[in-house]
């Protein structure tokens, strides 16, 4: 009987996943956003993948770095002017978690004019989409992916940055 509790589970798992709601995955990473923008640099920890908050050293730590990094970028006169959240793509289960790629515009403000960066942010639900963490894709996170993720599904598939479209 045990079996058949557990072949059902398996089979209706990828069920569950295509139901998750990307209502609630894009709403979240808007909030998201909108922190960044505003200065709330405490909201965003929170949403911040527990895993990279460990390697930051805690949240503490993190929300130290992530506020000199936000003040070093208004001292050379760069801000956010600008965050839009594009629809998020499809889940994939990854272990435990349930992961998918929610694209992001962010429009910048230089001394010399206007930068948009097109990239993603990887969305990460332990809790089958009712909560969401994110991951903001660069070089630097993309690395480290396998090391924060040993059950990352190879089936998702991480795009390349583009390069910022520079305006003046």
């Amino acid at each position: 009987m045990k079996s058949i509790y557990k072949t059902l589970l398996v089979l209706l798992l990828p069920l569950n996943l295509l139901a998750q709601d990307t209502t609630v995955v894009k709403q979240q990473a808007e909030m998201l956003e909108q922190a960044v923008i505003n200065g709330n640099y405490q909201l965003v920890v929170d949403h911040t993948y527990p895993g990279v908050i460990d390697m930051m050293g805690g949240k503490d730590k993190m929300l130290n770095a992530t506020t000199d990094a936000m003040n070093g970028l208004k001292t050379q006169g760069i801000s956010i002017e600008k965050a839009t959240i594009g629809s998020p793509g499809k889940f994939y289960a990854a272990g435990t978690e349930i992961h998918c790629l929610v694209p992001e515009t962010v429009r910048l403000k230089l001394s010399s004019g206007h930068a948009t960066v097109q990239s993603y942010i990887l969305a990460i639900s332990a809790d089958g989409g009712k909560t969401w963490s994110f991951l903001d894709i660069n070089a630097n996170s993309k690395a480290l992916i396998p090391k924060l993720f040993p059950n990352f599904n190879p089936d998702l598939k991480i795009p390349d940055s583009a390069p910022p479209v520079m305006e003046q």
